[in-house]
């Protein structure tokens, strides 16, 4: 099997990403700039990195393009704050080897605590209601089992979309909705760069508004019983500047606006 990196990048160098994030191996890097071009170079390693400059924006978008353009067996989803361990590729593929019923694996990626959403300690399956804990960043998943299935990154969501983050969440149940077998491994491939975040401005009233959208697209007639619960459960770190009747009011409204995306426009 060979592994290919899909990096998703924002007015890169790109000679310059490619050795800091550590990449010996394959890869596709959309990089999203001033202009429309392609070129090849070759990694540090063994492969070669195909950079496509494009000026679309949204990270969604990117995704998908790497997808389309995507030549490996394992494709490993990547983001440029990311740098990986020597050996990576081998990590990968011989947990791919080692578990052939595994369509897709999340590894993991060293982040600050303050963002860490998961940590696996033994290999196991994920299962829909764990789904949100994990970013795309950690996945690798079979070519031919994500083309088979026809899911795709929302372009609503995410870095330079409409609504703020989601687009990772969505992309996850749709896969497993889809019946891709995912599951979690315990082996560390890298670590995350800390840098301020793309999307994440506070907890404002867009924050609790796009939460909404994307709730209404994850989980249909439960969107507000389980907004209500974010809510609630989380007041007392996000409601300091927005009250927790206001915040649920906001995700009411983004909710509403949800279903009347879906009705005219589709999921995209």
């Amino acid at each position: 099997m060979r592994l290919e990196l899909l990096i998703s990048a924002l007015k890169a160098d790109p000679d310059s990403l490619i050795k800091t994030m550590g990449v010996t191996g394959d890869a596709v890097l959309i990089n999203q700039c001033d202009c429309d071009s392609y070129c090849e170079i070759p990694s540090p390693g063994y492969g070669n990195v195909r950079v496509f400059s494009c000026t679309d924006r949204g990270v969604g978008t990117s995704r998908n393009t790497a997808l389309s353009e995507a030549h490996g067996d394992i494709l490993l989803f990547s983001d440029d704050d990311i740098v990986y361990e020597a050996g990576y590729e081998n990590l990968i593929l011989a947990e791919f080897n080692a578990h052939p019923e595994a369509d897709g694996i999340f590894f993991n990626v060293d982040v600050d605590p303050s963002r860490r959403t998961y940590h696996t300690d033994t290999f196991g399956p994920v299962t829909m209601r764990a789904s949100g804990r994990y970013p795309t960043y950690s996945l690798a998943i079979k070519r031919d089992a994500v083309k088979r299935s026809g899911v795709k990154f929302s372009t609503l969501f995410g870095g330079g979309a409409r609504y703020s983050c989601g687009e990772d969440s969505l992309f996850i149940v749709d896969c497993l909705k889809n019946g891709l077998k995912l599951f979690k491994s315990p082996v560390l491939i890298g670590r995350e760069v800390p840098r301020e975040s793309t999307w994440f401005k506070g907890y404002t009233k867009k924050f609790f508004f796009d939460r909404g959208v994307l709730y209404h697209f994850l989980y249909g007639k439960l969107a507000y019983p389980l907004g209500v619960r974010f809510i609630l459960k989380h007041k007392a770190e996000m409601c300091q500047a927005i009250p927790p009747k206001q915040a649920i009011k906001l995700i009411r409204s983004g909710i509403k606006e949800g279903r009347e995306v879906e009705k005219k426009e589709g999921r995209i």
